[in-house]
């Protein structure tokens, strides 16, 4: 078992990668995965222009050919030379799962494999695959904490020469998380609007991430919750003429879904009722917006939080993978979510 933690992951591309062949990277990140893979890729010298050494898949790819990966891997490229087999999009299909056990059982000699997958449960096939053999390396996703947000800032603002006063990188830090590279993204916005200047202020902050927009953003997140479509889209109209980005709703009903996800954890493993698990993990919450929780609470069960929250993250991949479409993806996406909270109201 080869599994590589967050903390270790950058130590790991510069010294060990490549004396791997076979990578599986997950977790409910999605941007984190993605961009996990993209540097992995990078690492095995396959040139990544070229159709006939770079081969591109779905999951459901292999769900249509059960044999296509055991193909593509043990095929010999038109003009030599190693190849990769990138697949996308994994969860726990047989198909997928059957044939990574057997190219993990005999490794390949000229072929790199990387595998993205979502949020894996513990002891899913997938996982289970990948952590009990030696020849795959295992690298874990999560949602990036204080400190490696962080880490994420400096790095940024360094290649900008550009500081940033305590009070700015704190406003700054309530709009990132969740998604690894919209949170890149939006730092990256900071750094070019301040290029130039030397040192980040809080009003830098405020001007182009949209510290501004918050009581709309909370307006819409709020007709989500409580399933009301037409509430929803006069928000969403009032956030578009004040052109704050759409990323900033998403990125907030991402948020409280993970709210709901921690509380509704607690109720279910203490055996507690909603009101109970407000007074302690919703104590932050402004009291107008309290009963809209507890009701969610009372509306989504755990699972269906869960699957939420992967929607949403896949839908903030989306919009950064294609910025010209953003307010259609977070239109339909969050539409989706207030119609599933209608339902269950």
């Amino acid at each position: 078992m080869a599994e590589i933690k967050s903390h270790e992951f950058d130590g790991f591309l510069q010294n060990a990668a490549r004396s791997y062949r076979l990578f599986v990277i997950y977790g409910p990140d999605r941007g984190l995965v993605s961009e996990r893979a993209g540097q992995i890729a990078g690492k095995t010298d396959v040139d990544l222009n070229d159709p006939f050494s770079l081969i591109k898949l779905d999951v459901s790819d292999l769900q249509n050919d059960a044999g296509r990966l055991l193909d593509e891997v043990n095929a010999i490229g038109l003009f030599g030379g190693e190849k990769l087999v990138w697949i996308r999009g994994a969860a726990n299909e047989k198909a997928l799962v059957d044939s990574l056990q057997i190219i993990a059982d005999n490794p390949p000699d000229a072929s790199f494999v990387i595998v993205e997958g979502g949020d894996l449960k513990k002891g899913s096939g997938l996982r289970k695959v990948a952590e009990t053999s030696k020849a795959i390396a295992t690298i874990p996703c999560y949602t990036d904490d204080i400190r490696a947000l962080n880490s994420l800032i400096d790095a940024e603002l360094a290649n900008e020469n550009l500081r940033i006063t305590p009070a700015a990188r704190q406003i700054l830090l309530e709009f990132l998380g969740g998604d690894r590279i919209a949170s890149r993204n939006e730092v990256r916005k900071l750094a070019l609007y301040c290029r130039g200047q030397g040192t980040i202020e809080e009003d830098h902050v405020s001007d182009i991430i949209g510290d501004a927009s918050a009581i709309s953003a909370d307006d819409a997140v709020d007709a989500i919750l409580k399933g009301d479509s037409e509430a929803f889209l006069h928000a969403m109209q009032k956030i578009a003429s004040s052109k704050t980005p759409m990323f900033l709703v998403l990125q907030g009903c991402l948020r409280q879904f993970q709210l709901l996800d921690m509380m509704r954890t607690e109720m279910d493993e203490k055996r507690v009722p909603p009101a109970q698990v407000m007074q302690t993990l919703g104590r932050h919450l402004h009291f107008r917006r309290k009963p809209i929780i507890e009701q969610a609470l009372k509306s989504w069960t755990a699972p269906a939080i869960a699957r939420e929250m992967n929607r949403l993250q896949a839908a903030i991949l989306q919009t950064r993978q294609r910025a010209s479409l953003e307010d259609t993806i977070a239109t339909q996406t969050l539409l989706a979510t207030t119609l599933q909270s209608a339902r269950k109201g």
